[in-house]
């Protein structure tokens, strides 16, 4: 037996923060979940495996747009004509009714759980393999029990679980997406549980196999990595499975750390920054960019590379359409003081970059500016405000610390 298990594809997921780029690079990148749903499609028909899996959040909402709609029932239609079965549940983004899903009926098509109920299903591969599924879907967008103690005992059969959710942490609000602890699905004693919800790729067990695949198209610079789907294989007398990692999507998000050594003229850094890059690019990629001891760099510098038209100029010069998408400055200056000046200088630091005090310095500005209001809000943005302040600072302080390094 073989079968294919993939979560949180999101399609009609926006990319935010990217509308700098060129319209028909954004354009790709909006269409890049669906390239890559149609590749795992794509390898389902080549492998001819038995099974698909799909383990929640296959909608970004539970109100997806017609396009993705249409777009996601020719892709099942492609399976199921070939006599897939396909066998999906909702998560809580695309918490939905069975009827609201646009997917013409077929004996090959199940939909798990409609309504937040465990549900059981009983399948045979052509071969005559017999094996179960188990699941079910969400019907809002969070379920804060735990659901494991649903699950019916295992009978004879191959068994595989299908859950949407996240495993069970001290932080209550964190405990609402049908929280479980690895130990209670060891207990089941399923064949494979196939997991959705985490978006990054990890085996939480390997007797049994309890996987999440992560999503199947990074979306932004804190989605690293190859992204796609797990081609399962089954030995059927011994009831083992196998699993190997098959990467579909067509965008890969990188990070690059780089350091600065020395000071750079204009050009020169420009030059610095395309060699680096194109050492680092394989294939299309949006490249997340650090640059360590900024306190190199001068105002204007720093005012020259964190432009996003500086950004597009870089990715003029980067084969496969890649792109620089963000670009960011640290600074590592240790600045030597006395000992009551540095505690001074650190207790302003911390003093400074905390969000409560972010927040009112930036409360004028919010004021005048509601879209400005709501990034103020975000951590990534403060984050990357106060990383800058800090390496402005080191770079005018520089000074204070040469003329320390003379007496």
């Amino acid at each position: 037996m073989k079968f294919i298990h993939l979560a949180d594809a999101h399609l009609d997921s926006p990319f935010r923060g990217l509308s700098f780029l060129p319209y028909k690079t954004y354009e790709e990148i909006k269409s890049a979940a669906e390239k890559s749903f149609q590749r795992i499609c794509d390898l389902a028909l080549a492998q001819e495996v038995d099974l698909v899996l799909i383990a929640g959040d296959t909608f970004d909402s539970n109100k997806p747009s017609p396009k993705s709609q249409l777009f996601f029932a020719e892709q099942v239609k492609r399976l199921t004509d070939a006599e897939i079965e396909v066998v999906m549940i909702f998560g809580n983004h695309d918490y939905m009714d069975l009827n609201s899903l646009f997917v013409n009926a077929s004996p090959y098509f199940h939909l798990l759980g409609n309504g937040q109920k465990v549900e059981k299903i009983s399948l045979k591969t052509k071969q005559g393999f017999e094996y179960n599924v188990v699941g079910f879907s969400y019907q809002n967008n969070h379920i804060t029990e735990n659901m494991v103690s649903k699950f019916p005992v295992k009978d004879s059969n191959y068994t595989i679980g299908l859950m949407h959710a996240g495993v069970k942490t001290t932080e209550a609000y964190q405990n609402v997406y049908a929280p479980f602890e690895v130990a209670e699905l060891r207990n089941l004693d399923y064949d494979y549980f196939a997991l959705g919800h985490i978006h990054a790729r990890q085996v939480l067990s390997q007797k049994p196999l309890i996987v999440y695949p992560g999503n199947i198209q990074g979306r932004h610079i804190n989605e690293l990595s190859d992204k796609g789907c797990y081609l399962a294989i089954v030995d059927e007398e011994r009831k083992e499975t196998k699993i190997s990692f098959e990467k579909t999507a067509p965008i890969l998000w990188k990070k690059l750390e780089l350091t600065l050594t020395e000071q750079l003229s204009k050009a020169e850094l420009q030059n610095w920054l395309i060699s680096e890059l194109n050492k680092a690019n394989k294939e299309l990629t949006f490249f997340y960019v650090v640059i360590n001891k900024a306190q190199f760099l001068s105002e204007a510098q720093i005012e020259l590379i964190t432009d996003s038209d500086f950004w597009n100029n870089l990715s003029q010069n980067l084969a496969f359409s890649s792109q620089v998408i963000d670009l960011r400055l640290k600074s590592n200056l240790q600045i030597k003081l006395g000992a009551k000046e540095q505690k001074a200088f650190s207790e302003a630091k911390l003093e400074s970059t905390n969000k409560e005090a972010f927040l009112k310095l930036a409360q004028d500005l919010i004021k005048k500016d509601q879209y400005l209001a709501k990034l103020c809000q975000r951590e990534d943005f403060q984050q990357e405000t106060v990383e800058r302040a800090l390496v402005i600072l080191a770079q005018s302080m520089k000074g204070i610390d040469d003329e320390t390094n003379e007496n």
